[in-house]
């Protein structure tokens, strides 16, 4: 979809991404290895009372969801930026679903605009659990 048919307020619905135990421990060996991610014994201990999913595998297995909507399509020339929220634990099992909502264009020149994307992502208690804001570079219509 190119940049001047988008508009402020449209927004998509993320298929649901479940959070297994298996691969949340082994992106965490291999990104985040601290014992909170890692080591049930050590998690019992804390305020969580288990483990908890790293931050940015629980936002990859949303965003992954979010991508295979692909609401710009051919006309996505680049991402800019990406800044995540977590607002409460994201645990094993958990089912995590994003909506992400237009939240502000502002076209950049006669080729292309920047697009703001905010994803709110719940857990399956309807909770939020974090949020995203990216943008992305989008091309204009060509002018014929």
């Amino acid at each position: 979809m190119y940049f001047d048919d988008l508009k402020t307020g449209m927004a998509v619905d993320t298929e649901p991404a479940v959070i297994r135990k298996d691969k949340m421990i082994a992106f965490a060996k291999d990104y985040d290895n601290i014992p909170l991610h890692t080591d049930e014994e050590y998690a019992k201990t804390t305020p969580f009372g288990k483990l908890i999913a790293p931050g940015i595998m629980s936002f990859m297995s949303v965003w992954a969801k979010y991508l295979e909507v692909d609401f710009f399509g051919e006309e996505l020339l680049a991402g800019k930026s990406t800044k995540v929220e977590w607002l409460k634990p994201v645990f094993s099992d958990d089912v995590l679903t994003g909506k992400a909502e237009i939240t502000n264009l502002v076209k950049r020149s006669a080729k292309n605009g920047l697009v703001e994307v905010t994803i709110i992502i719940h857990n399956q208690n309807g909770e939020p659990v974090m949020t995203s804001v990216t943008e992305a570079i989008v091309k204009c219509r060509p002018v014929s």
